[in-house]
């Protein structure tokens, strides 16, 4: 699919030639950081080294106050105690932090999970009558409740009384809980409102143990936590997040929980190395582990748990005291994602073949596909694929409990989560944020809410957001990239969105001569300049095979890439990961 380069505007002259002097470092790095919204010396300070002072306070948060205080109430009358979660990597790992704190310091606490096709996403019911039957109080909800007016008005007809902490879009009416902690409530003046549903949890017991003389140290242990919501849910890794992914990742490379480090046993990262002694042994990585690690290793084996069986099996593994006993939930969970794995395979596949029989998909600028035999598990995973794929806003469709059930994925600049509230007439459920949403409706509305969504993505999108799009950062020479620039470069990390991954152009380049490809349809490049002399730089374009003919035939070209550092048993080298390459023409 062809793709558009967009390259993004230079910053400030006078900021960019400041922010040098003070720095003392290269121009392009410089353009990077004021790319990044960093104009100032102070800025730049805590963007390169980012310090647990700066979090914000958390009483700053609206509602924390009686948060706090319904918790401290609860323990002096030594009530139950419920942390209730949704069943994604989120909502999981928030059910181990707040679980595993509060246990800590009352022992009348438990988690519920609840039970993906039987009860749906979010506050249900069901979870409620079990918090009554069973003489709970209180219940901390976690990534999920924001929109739960009629169901928590239900909880307190049943002597149930909530907590909410929620990260989501509030509706127009707040539900009426004990205490609402939601950064993006309106009136809600907290700093920073792109929290992941965990860093809402986070901030709960950092007002808590602030309020009550706990050492704020002894919460650093939850942050391996923190740092696999931020990077599985996919928000923003600025500000506040930047701060707790840092450290986060700092956690899971030096000392995860037992969990963590079970599951990594499955990823092919994780080697054993003998102590002095040679008695025991000790937890080493063969590379550091990155966002990217938790997105695509860790990330999916907790989410499996809930897609296939039980998003409890996941917080068991989360809070496991020690390695042998998160070991059996950990062949759960990774079973789980073999499970889910081939799932997804089998049901791309026939969404793919399903939009291809369809005459008038190519006309369309959305695509909504349903069929009543997938697995609700795996229609977000296919959902994202399709639009990869097609590069258009993508509904994937079931059935569950009577009620059709869905998973939307949108593309870059279009807000998914606003089209679907145009049609909420037709549904009896949805949530979610700009880019990714989950919705429900009735059989009987399913093909007026299929043209009404057409028609409100049609009226709304522009030609140019259904062509995928890679932002370039700088116009760079081979010959610019230095062992100094690489260093420095690394300091961006966590890369995340927010924060990319920079992207750069270098154009008029060749291969050496030996190019090949490498799996079905990858191209393994050494790229010079045609003009100038250069180190070649060994780069990997994935997807490009198409173009192994030119590129042996010595025809020039451009290519937008990211710098990657490969870590292969010790042994570091510098690589070109290529997003995309354009041949030079003769016009």
């Amino acid at each position: 699919m062809e793709k558009r380069w967009v390259l993004k505007e230079k910053g400030d002259p006078e900021i960019v030639d400041q922010l040098c002097n003070q720095l003392g470092i290269d121009e392009n790095l410089v353009q990077l950081l004021v790319q990044r919204g960093i104009t100032t010396f102070e800025e730049a300070r805590d963007f390169f080294r980012p310090s647990l002072e700066n979090l914000h306070d958390p009483f700053l948060m609206k509602d924390m106050d009686k948060a706090v205080q319904r918790i401290e109430v609860a323990f002096e009358k030594d009530e139950k105690i419920l942390v209730y979660g949704d069943y994604d990597v989120d909502g999981t790992t928030a059910v181990a932090l707040v679980y595993s704190f509060l246990k800590q310091h009352h022992s009348k606490v438990e988690f519920y999970i609840p039970d993906r096709y039987k009860e749906g996403y979010g506050i249900s019911v069901a979870g409620i009558d079990y918090a009554a039957e069973n003489d709970f109080s209180l219940v901390i909800a976690l990534d999920c409740g924001i929109k739960a007016v009629e169901k928590i008005e239900y909880a307190l007809e049943k002597g149930v009384e909530f907590i909410i902490c929620d990260h989501h879009r509030p509706g127009d009416t707040l539900p009426p809980a004990i205490a609402v902690l939601d950064p993006k409530r309106a009136d809600c003046a907290y700093p920073f409102n792109e929290l992941s549903g965990c860093g809402v949890g986070f901030k709960l017991i950092q007002a808590f143990a602030s309020k009550n003389n706990i050492p704020f140290e002894t919460l650093l242990t939850y942050l391996d936590l923190v740092v696999v919501s931020i990077a599985s849910d996919i928000v923003p890794i600025i500000g506040e997040n930047r701060i707790l992914a840092h450290y986060g990742l700092k956690l899971l490379n030096s000392n995860p929980r037992p969990g963590l480090e079970a599951i990594l046993t499955f990823c092919r990262i994780l080697k054993k190395t003998a102590c002095s002694n040679g008695s025991t042994f000790e937890f080493a990585f063969n590379k550091e582990l990155n966002i990217n690690d938790i997105v695509f290793l860790i990330g999916p084996r907790i989410n499996a748990a809930g897609r296939i069986e039980s998003g409890s099996n996941s917080v068991k593994l989360l809070i496991a005291s020690s390695l042998e006993e998160a070991k059996e939930s950990a062949e759960t969970v990774n079973a789980n994602n073999t499970e889910r794995r081939d799932k997804d395979i089998k049901t791309t596949i026939e969404a793919l073949e399903s939009i291809e029989a369809d005459p008038l998909s190519p006309s369309k600028k959305s695509t909504v596909i349903y069929n009543a035999d997938w697995h609700k598990g795996v229609i977000g995973i296919v959902a994202s694929r399709l639009t990869e794929t097609h590069y258009r806003p993508t509904i994937v469709l079931t059935v569950s409990n009577g009620l059709i059930t869905g998973s939307a994925r949108s593309v870059k600049d279009f807000d998914v989560y606003d089209a679907i509230d145009a049609c909420s007439d037709l549904l009896e459920h949805f949530g979610g944020h700009k880019y990714a949403a989950g919705l429900s409706l009735k059989p009987e509305n399913l093909d007026a809410f299929i043209k009404k969504f057409e028609e409100i993505v049609s009226a709304t999108i522009l030609d140019e957001q259904l062509i995928p799009e890679v932002e370039i950062d700088l116009d760079m020479k081979l010959s610019e990239i230095s062992s100094k620039f690489i260093r420095i470069l690394k300091q961006f990390a966590p890369f995340g969105p927010g924060n990319m991954s920079p992207v750069f152009r270098t154009s008029e380049v060749v291969d050496t001569g030996n190019a090949k490809m490498v799996g079905k349809n990858h191209l393994k490049l050494n790229v010079i300049h045609t003009d100038i002399a250069s180190f070649p730089f060994p780069a990997i374009a994935f997807h490009q095979g198409h173009l192994i003919d030119s590129v042996l035939q010595g025809q020039s070209f451009s290519i937008c890439y990211n710098i990657e550092e490969n870590d292969y048993n010790g042994s570091k080298t510098i690589q070109l990961n290529v997003k995309d390459i354009k041949l030079d023409t003769n016009e």
